[in-house]
């Protein structure tokens, strides 16, 4: 459970860097003031300063790590060196320790820069790595069913009805679709790890791309049902992605929910949002899984699904480029996802 916290905080500080140092370098400043009241340790304060520099360096980029130094810098000497509430220092043993604070938090943001770049280099490695393994595993069903489909279909022609002939078309057909998705799903996970996914934003109502991704599961249709409000504000999205991402959700839904049982999708407005609530009977998401099902490859049931564990991945990763929020809420039957996009205008 901590780590399911953790992770979202880590993810909040780091697409809002300018917050992260302002707020470090505040607790650090308070905090230095404090133990120079109490203690008197100029030492101490240093190591507070320090530490704040470091805390930046390994969360920020170079230049925030930079800023802090040089600012911590400044207010050493402006709050904590004789004379106080001045810049001017003639202090050997300050000034000694001032440059040594320096050196230290400059060598620090370049080492924490260099460990950023060798992270990203292993998570890229990681990434390559997931992928030629999805790949190899995932790519071989469908293909080993077209292929011998295709290949009965060719050697007993003759000797096959007219329904067994549909049959076997229908099948290869499915398995196609079904290799689509999965490249589809794959290509978008890759722009979405290198952050290469660009788009623009055009005004479309929800229940018109809702009603495409609902035509893409022409045999599922009739299990999911609709409920939605009579009138519904258009948004400023890509309507080729966020159909992407609610077919990826309803795919899971349909998957893991029963065959006689129907899917509902919930759309409604709820304040400066429109959301999205889409509920399966199925056997449910633990709670213990809810961060996780929208991790890449993640697969709630690796040895009996056919997931690749790119769809939900793949989605969050669409809605959460929208400004939106994606989420797996508790209930008491089945699984619930709800998507929430902002009621807005603009360009990306």
């Amino acid at each position: 459970m901590t780590s399911s916290i953790a992770a979202p905080m880590t993810q909040y500080w780091r697409s809002h860097p300018t917050f992260f140092t302002g707020t470090v370098l505040v607790i650090a400043i308070f905090s230095s003031a404090f133990i120079d009241y109490f203690a008197g340790s100029t030492i101490a304060v240093l190591l507070i300063l320090q530490l704040a520099v470091v805390a930046v360096a390994l969360q920020c980029n170079a230049n925030f790590a930079y800023f802090a130094a040089v600012f911590e810098a400044t207010s050493f000497n402006f709050l904590f060196t004789t004379p106080r509430y001045s810049l001017q220092m003639f202090n050997l043993e300050d000034i000694l320790n001032l440059t040594v604070f320096l050196l230290v938090a400059l060598t620090t943001s370049k080492l924490a820069e260099l460990y950023r770049r060798q992270q990203a280099a292993l998570e890229q490695a990681q990434l390559r790595n997931s992928i030629l393994l999805s790949v190899s595993h995932d790519l071989r069903t469908p293909l080993s069913t077209i292929i011998g489909t295709l290949t009965t279909l060719k050697e007993y022609m003759p000797k096959l009805s007219a329904s067994q002939k549909t049959e076997l078309i229908d099948s290869a057909a499915a398995e196609s679709h079904r290799l689509h998705q999965y490249i589809e799903n794959l290509l978008q996970a890759t722009k979405l790890q290198h952050g290469a996914l660009k788009f623009s934003l055009s005004e479309d109502a929800m229940m018109n791309v809702l009603h495409q991704a609902i035509g893409r599961f022409p045999a599922a249709q009739p299990r999911i049902v609709i409920d939605s409000e009579a009138e519904l504000p258009p948004l400023m999205i890509s309507s080729s992605l966020i159909e992407q991402a609610i077919f990826n959700v309803l795919d899971n839904a349909l998957r893991y929910s029963p065959l006689d049982k129907p899917v509902t999708v919930k759309a409604y407005q709820q304040g400066d949002m429109l959301r999205l609530d889409i509920q399966d009977e199925g056997v449910g998401i633990a709670a213990a899984e809810a961060q996780a099902i929208f991790e890449l490859f993640y697969r709630q049931h690796p040895s009996t699904d056919g997931g690749a564990g790119l769809g939900l991945a793949v989605a969050k990763g669409i809605i959460t480029a929208h400004g939106g929020q994606i989420s797996a809420e508790p209930v008491a039957k089945g699984s619930l996802i709800c998507i929430a996009l902002p009621i807005k205008k603009g360009e990306q």
